[in-house]
């Protein structure tokens, strides 16, 4: 009965992969009462393992069982092998990528980032995840490449595409640049130690933390819990502030334009009871400062420190709003306020006459002739009245007459024009 074979050794190997699996299964739950790492390891193994051990399990069954029944080679043994191999090829890569994921934990697990000073955990931790996803893309391509060369004709499309390497390289080079410079920028920054997770950084103006960093773009979570995704490229080309580069304590600052009036001595007593009452600060640096003294106002800045980013800035609102109640309920002579000084206006003198055409600075000054020539230029012109009366003679006709007297030319004529001879 060669069916009731192949159903007994199917049925044979799921169970030994059940009997493995839980034998496995209790020695490392043994170990974990004394070791951690165990427990964790079982959590991550527990079932990339049993599919591994069974995927090989069924494939030796189902061979010999094929090989018992139909002897060899049997008909379709070439591609009922091959899928059994590729089978093999994907959960143990499935296996060996859970155990780099599991030695990758194991050793985040020994550095802690709920810590004060983080530095070398976040640092670690950015460092490690891009190895994670390094190893997840070589193990990928090694298993995808051992499927593929199993299949019979694909050494001939290897040496084709070696033969024409050079045309392709360029092309995909020319076409993937952008995508090389984040890949190349995402290791620089994993190694470089330029950013790390968890970092307090300032990008396009925006105050946020690294959330994630990937081969090729980097996730900011900002303050106001929106997302800003930037290509790797961004923080290897682009200035951008790191406020924990060295260390997560930082410095922060509350300035107040006050009145000229403020007692500064007050403001500092005030100050220390603020911080006193408080544990947001971290006791490093409290100081109260006039810094500048223009407009009208006085500029007063408080420096204070906290542990780290988002507990400065709950101090700094603490110590802003506390100090504006203490001005408006202590010291009110200190509120900013706008000054207005009222004075009497100067009386209105008379406006001087206008100096007359006779004296001095008239209409023509400078020379001796300077009166004649105003009363000349600015006295009355006669108008002379035309009667309907004959008109008196004309000055010019005596004149005449006395012209032709003398001009031999004239003389003779009765009317004076000339010799007597008549007018042509």
């Amino acid at each position: 009965m060669p069916w009731i074979q192949l159903v007994i050794s199917v049925a044979a190997a799921v169970v030994l992969t059940f009997v493995v699996s839980a034998a496995v299964g209790w020695v490392f739950g043994f170990v974990a009462k004394r070791k951690e790492w165990a427990a964790a390891f079982v959590a991550r193994m527990r079932r990339p393992f049993r599919w591994t051990l069974l995927v090989v399990l069924l494939t030796i069954a189902l061979r010999t069982s094929f090989d018992a029944m139909f002897g060899t080679p049997w008909p379709g043994q070439e591609a009922v092998s091959q899928l059994f191999r590729c089978a093999v090829i994907v959960v143990v890569a499935w296996f060996v990528g859970a155990l780099a994921i599991f030695f990758e934990d194991l050793g985040l697990a020994r550095y802690r980032v709920d810590t004060p000073d983080n530095r070398v955990a976040r640092r670690v931790r950015t460092q490690v995840l891009i190895l994670r996803r390094l190893t997840m893309v070589v193990v990928v391509v090694l298993a995808l490449g051992a499927v593929l060369l199993g299949f019979p004709g694909v050494e001939a499309v290897g040496a084709s595409v070696l033969a024409s390497a050079g045309l392709v390289s360029v092309v995909a080079g020319l076409a993937a640049q952008s995508t090389l410079a984040n890949v190349f920028a995402g290791i620089q920054l994993a190694f470089s130690d330029a950013i790390r997770i968890d970092d307090v950084v300032v990008v396009e103006g925006q105050w946020g933390l690294i959330e994630e960093i990937t081969l090729s773009y980097v996730v900011v979570h900002i303050w106001d819990d929106r997302r800003l995704v930037l290509p790797s490229t961004y923080f290897t080309t682009t200035p951008f502030e790191n406020w924990t580069r060295r260390t997560s304590e930082l410095l922060g600052a509350v300035e107040l334009d006050l009145d000229w009036r403020v007692d500064t001595g007050a403001m500092r007593v005030e100050l220390d009871r603020i911080l006193a009452g408080t544990d947001l600060w971290d006791g490093r640096t409290k100081v109260l400062q006039v810094t500048d003294a223009t407009g009208g106002y006085v500029r007063v800045r408080v420096l204070v420190t906290a542990k780290d980013a988002g507990t400065l800035f709950d101090l700094r609102c603490l110590v802003r709003e506390d100090l504006v109640t203490w001005l408006h309920a202590q010291a009110p002579e200190g509120v900013p306020r706008s000054r207005v000084q009222m004075v009497d206006a100067e009386p209105v003198r008379p406006r001087r006459p206008a100096a007359s055409s006779s004296g001095s600075g008239g209409l023509f000054t400078g020379e001796n002739a300077d009166s004649e020539r105003t009363a000349l230029f600015t006295q009355a012109i006669p108008i002379p009245i035309v009667h309907d009366a004959d008109p008196a003679p004309r000055p010019y006709a005596s004149s005449l007459g006395a012209e032709a007297e003398h001009d031999p030319h004239v003389a003779g004529r009765p009317d004076g024009r000339g010799d007597g001879r008549p007018d042509r």
